[in-house]
């Protein structure tokens, strides 16, 4: 009984402090993954107040957290808009996975840390937060932009590549043999492909299962089945998440909308433990050290992101302003970044890792938002606008003795 009652507290404390710290964010026009990260380091162990009953309650919270985060972002996409993405968007893909992802492994390669670590890190530095991102265009009035579509087709290629990369990289932070990476990575494969072709072709026939005149109903089944398939998943040295990815890509129409509502505050709930638990995993006194590599790392991997978004909106026809936005929208990294860290932590690869993680997911969270709104300043737009008339001047001035040209007009 005492054990239950100090759990209760503990948890309870912990849920009341994390709705007062994110209503403080939101009311400052920031996110509040970085709040939630800060309160796991101050509850952590070396923290102000360490949490001693309700670890391993908040550790099963966190695992359900990265659970419902990924079953959310495949219920967006039904598999036919995947697919047409993916072939579409291609090009912009492969140019995100190289600009990014290749800074994190070098940086670990730099440091030492060896060829897992470089994996690892490669991943952190590659995925944008899909949910950070969401909400600055939704709080930005973005949604509509012509250099939305262009983003949100990368961030569903970094959805579809991490449904690769998670086994990948489970099997080798597993330890298993060249047989067993192969085996797990054929396997990973499969199961993708196969739940694509079925979400396809049979996914009006998986919805029919649940109804969306009765929402209890509906919230337990496909909560249900995504904890299901996620531990299935898992036994089947597939990653959990990627598990749940594939439940919401193969749900579609009214149910997947219905539960998208439905799921949303469990969602938010179970989210804000898994970064808590993130934060209570790392140690603060281990992160004035990897600070200013941390910082660095940030720098690097937000230019490399502004420039992908830049090259992929100019590919794609956007204007000048546009691509900037594009370019700037990209930067904050979150969900999927902690979620590779999580993986890393627990194999225990490296120690420096967790903390090196969470500052640099600190840092790119903080300044993405920040940088997001750069382009809404008068000081970019006169810029532009200046750019804009010098690039265009040649092109309007006709040349001696012949009629006067069109003037040529810039699109975003």
């Amino acid at each position: 009984m005492h054990d239950t009652t100090t759990l209760l507290i503990e948890v309870g404390a912990l849920l009341l402090a994390l709705g007062i710290i994110g209503r403080l964010g939101r009311r400052i026009g920031l996110s509040p993954i970085p709040l939630y990260l800060l309160a796991g380091l101050a509850f952590g162990q070396g923290g102000i107040l360490p949490l001693s009953a309700s670890e391993e309650f908040i550790a099963v919270g966190a695992e359900i957290g990265v659970v419902l985060l990924l079953v959310m972002l495949g219920l967006e996409y039904s598999a036919s808009e995947l697919v047409s993405n993916l072939r579409r968007s291609a090009p912009a893909g492969l140019l995100d996975g190289i600009f990014n992802a290749v800074p994190g492994a070098a940086f670990a390669l730099l440091l030492g840390w060896g060829p897992v670590a470089a994996l690892t890190l490669a991943g952190i530095t590659w995925v944008s937060s899909s949910g950070v991102i969401a909400k600055v265009l939704s709080d930005l009035g973005r949604l509509g932009n012509r250099e939305t579509p262009t983003i949100l087709s990368i961030l569903v290629i970094e959805d579809l590549a991490m449904a690769l990369y998670l086994p990948i990289l489970t099997a080798v932070l597993a330890g298993v043999g060249l047989a067993g990476g192969a085996l797990t990575i054929v396997i990973a494969v499969g199961t993708v492909l196969l739940v694509l072709v079925a979400a396809i072709r049979f996914g009006h026939a998986i919805s029919a299962v649940f109804s969306v005149r009765d929402p209890e109903a509906l919230l337990l089944g496909v909560f249900g089945l995504t904890l299901l398939v996620a531990g299935v998943a898992g036994r089947l040295q597939v990653s959990a998440a990627v598990g749940a990815f594939l439940v919401g890509i193969a749900l579609s129409g009214p149910v997947a909308h219905q539960a998208t509502e439905l799921l949303a505050p469990l969602r938010d709930l179970f989210a804000a433990v898994f970064f808590v638990f993130f934060g209570l995993s790392t140690n603060p006194s281990d992160m004035p050290p990897v600070l200013l590599p941390a910082l660095a790392l940030a720098v690097v991997t937000i230019v490399t992101k502004v420039l992908t978004g830049y090259l992929s909106a100019r590919r794609a026809g956007i204007g000048m302003p546009g691509r900037w936005r594009a370019g700037l929208a990209l930067s904050p990294r979150g969900e999927f970044s902690v979620v590779i860290a999580g993986l890393a932590v627990s194999a225990g690869i490296e120690p420096r890792l967790a903390p090196l993680a969470t500052a640099y997911v600190l840092i790119t969270v903080v300044t993405g938002p920040m940088l997001a709104r750069v382009t809404d300043t008068r000081w970019f737009k006169r810029r532009v606008r200046s750019r804009l008339v010098t690039s265009l001047a040649p092109a309007t001035q006709a040349p001696a003795g012949a009629p006067d040209s069109v003037p040529v007009q810039a699109h975003e």
